[in-house]
This record gives structure tokens, C-alpha cells and sequence, in this order.
């Protein structure tokens, strides 16, 4: 996940008037300790400075799930990430440094009228905007109910971000399995199954999409032309078995207007 830089555009100078304006509050934590627990609940906003750290979801059974990363520059906090309950914890990964902002600090009129402080501003808007397009995504993921759909789906917007037939998993795939909201032996089935198919071919993290035919349909909507790519037995059968559903109806309705048209 790359991450923009809340001072970019900002020298070392006007970082610290920035710092000294929002009247900051500055912590470091060593590797697995549990940050800030009163940030769930408060009306402020956390930057990594430096270092990692992982929001964790714990479960009703005590188990611990990895819902999000944080890396330096990422902005978090109640606000914008789900850390509002007692269901979450944010652990350091790596020994890092955090800047705590009072929310409402930001939206101090007086504040505008150093560049600087604007420059500022945009690039936290930046960054909350694209958290916004993450999450969006993510709702697209999982409103698919079937893990294949699931995948096409995660497969689609990788493939419209980079416009590659080669998917790079980002972290591990215990990873996508949460990412996906899924179990990771299912995950595992799925894609073997679809590998089986002809659809896609794996090495390590790395998924090359096979099936041309899908991107053209669900990505461009005016698609250039191609010379048609031969499908094997398999990859036919699912191109069928996904696209009938879809014509069915025009062909059911060509159908009876030139019964009806034959009739008079």
C-alpha cells in the first residue's frame, strides 16, 4: 500500500510550525505494545511518523484478526478507521513514533492563512479521500456472495488500478483471506479450482489472469479490437456457464416476437 506523505510539499521548518499550531501531542511505543487506547473513543486523529503498527479486531472467542496496516504517513483514529468499540486493539508492529492531533485543530480558521498549513490540509484530505475509495472497494468485494465472485471481483479493480493480467498479493494470503471475508482453506479450494479451470495461473504471490475475455466485459465498455483468443473445454464451459444467465432473457424475447411475427 503506498501512502502519501501528510507533509509532502512541507520543509522541516514548517513541519514543526504545523506541529506547534496544532499543539500536538507526540508518543513512541516499542514492538507489541498496545497504542493509545483512549483514541478509539476521543475526537482526535493519529499519523505514524515512523515505524508500523496493525489495527487488530478481537472476536467473541478471543481470536485476533489483522484489519488494517498502518505505515508511516497512514492517518487513523475513530473517524476514520472501525477502532470505536472495545473489539479492536492498534499494537506496534515495529517500534514507531505517532503524532496525535485534536480533531477539531484542523478546521481552525486562523490556521489558513499560512500556506503552508493548507498545503497541509490537502494532503490530509488526499489521504482521507483514497481511505474513502479503499473502503468502497472493499464494500464492492464483499457485497459478491460466493468467493469466486469475491475474486473476479478483487481481481477487476487490480486489474483497472494497474491495467496488468498480473495480480500481486500484497501481504500474505491469510491476508486476502480477511480481506475478502472469507476462510483461508476456502480461499485456498477457490483459486485451486479456478487454476484447474484454466482461468488463472499462480506462482507464489503472483496471479496472472488467463481469461482475457473478462476484463473486456467488466472493465472497458468499449473494448479495441483483438484477434479472438482460442478458451480451452474449461474456460469455455464457465464462459458459458456465467454469460448464459445474461442472454437468456434476449434470446427468450427474440424468440417470441418472431413467433408472434410469424403467427400474423
Amino acid at each position: 500500500m503506498n501512502v502519501k506523505d501528510p507533509f509532502l510539499g512541507i520543509s522541516e521548518k514548517e513541519r514543526k510550525k504545523i506541529l506547534q499550531l496544532l499543539e500536538v501531542h507526540i508518543y513512541k511505543y516499542k514492538k507489541g505494545q498496545t497504542m493509545l487506547s483512549t483514541i478509539k473513543f476521543d475526537n482526535i486523529i493519529g499519523i505514524i511518523s515512523s515505524g508500523y503498527a496493525e489495527i487488530i479486531r478481537i472476536n467473541y472467542n478471543g481470536e485476533k484478526n489483522k484489519i488494517e496496516e498502518l505505515e508511516q504517513g497512514s492517518i487513523f483514529g475513530s473517524i476514520l478507521s472501525s477502532i470505536d468499540n472495545y473489539d479492536h486493539e492498534i499494537i506496534a508492529t515495529e517500534d514507531n513514533e505517532v503524532i496525535i492531533i485534536d480533531y477539531d485543530r484542523l478546521f481552525n480558521y486562523e490556521n489558513t492563512n499560512y500556506r503552508y498549513f493548507n498545503t497541509f490540509l490537502m494532503n490530509i484530505f488526499d489521504i482521507v479521500n483514497e481511505r474513502i475509495k479503499e473502503k468502497n472497494e472493499r464494500i464492492r468485494i464483499l457485497s459478491k456472495k460466493t468467493i469466486r465472485n469475491k475474486l473476479l471481483e478483487y481481481f477487476n479493480i487490480e486489474y483497472g488500478k494497474n491495467h496488468s493480467r498480473n495480480i500481486y498479493i500484497p501481504s500474505t494470503y491469510n491476508d486476502l483471506a480477511l480481506y475478502l471475508a472469507t476462510d483461508r482453506s476456502a480461499l485456498s479450494r477457490e483459486l485451486s479450482y479456478m487454476k484447474d479451470e484454466g482461468l488463472i495461473e499462480i506462482k507464489g504471490k503472483r496471479i496472472t489472469i488467463l481469461y482475457k475475455w473478462f476484463f473486456y466485459l467488466s472493465v472497458d465498455p468499449n473494448p479495441p479490437l483483438r484477434t479472438p483468443v482460442a478458451l480451452s473445454p474449461s474456460q469455455t464451459k464457465y464462459f458459458i456457464n456465467t454469460t448464459w444467465p445474461i442472454i437468456s432473457p434476449f434470446l427468450t424475447s427474440i424468440s417470441w416476437s418472431l413467433q408472434l411475427k410469424y403467427e400474423k
